[in-house]
């Protein structure tokens, strides 16, 4: 049964929520600067939202709680960022084609295994030729019990399920992450770029 992200909020059930951006895509915007239009699918209360929007980016994030996109949308703007309640499995078609960059944090992780593919489908949909991918995976989960989220992801899937579709720019396990989290170095970063030819119209 898939959860309801949405009474999770109701409930403050929100362990995800850090109250701060990720630290492995601060890392990143040191070093890289991402232009254009750019998808945070997922986003939550929009921590990474507001980073990406504060840096000069044009940003829309989209969730599939209610909830969470309220309490994003009550947060004083810091430059060009919007908020979309959708499910990002069934990306509306007037939003395909239309981001340089879809940059997510556990959100792959956060779905059940069946919609794994659905996803890919998705992150192409939305990206224009050539659009870049930007995620932080879980390598590793405590206590994982193979049917709550967040569900792992080991390198061989992360390859099963990018590689025919994308390129791989660079994989990594960030040295910055969440207080707490120092020492299990649990997550896998990814850069990718679509390959030519291998877009959106597979899929129309």
């Amino acid at each position: 049964m898939s959860k309801d992200w949405n009474k999770a909020y109701a409930e403050g059930n929100t362990p995800w929520d850090k109250g701060q951006a990720s630290p492995p895509l601060r890392a990143f915007l040191k070093a890289h600067r991402l232009e254009g239009k750019v998808l945070v699918p997922g986003c939550g209360t929009g921590y990474d939202v507001r980073l990406l929007a504060g840096q000069g980016t044009s940003v829309l994030g989209l969730d599939i709680a209610p909830l969470a996109l309220e309490k994003a949308r009550s947060i004083p703007v810091v430059g060009d960022e919007s908020y979309l309640l959708a499910d990002f499995l069934n990306l509306p078609t007037s939003y395909h084609g239309q981001f340089d960059a879809v940059v997510e944090h556990t959100c792959l992780c956060a779905l059940e295994l069946v919609n794994r593919e659905a996803y890919v489908r998705s992150v192409q949909q939305a990206l224009k030729h050539g659009g870049k991918y930007l995620a932080v995976f879980f390598r590793q989960v405590s206590n994982y019990n193979g049917q709550d989220p967040p569900h792992p992801i080991s390198s061989g899937e992360i390859e099963a399920l990018f590689t025919k579709s994308f390129e791989m720019l660079e994989r990594m396990i960030p040295q910055e992450t969440y207080p707490g989290r120092e020492s299990t170095r649990r997550n896998t970063a990814c850069r990718c770029r679509e390959r030519p030819g291998r877009g959106r119209r597979r899929y129309r």
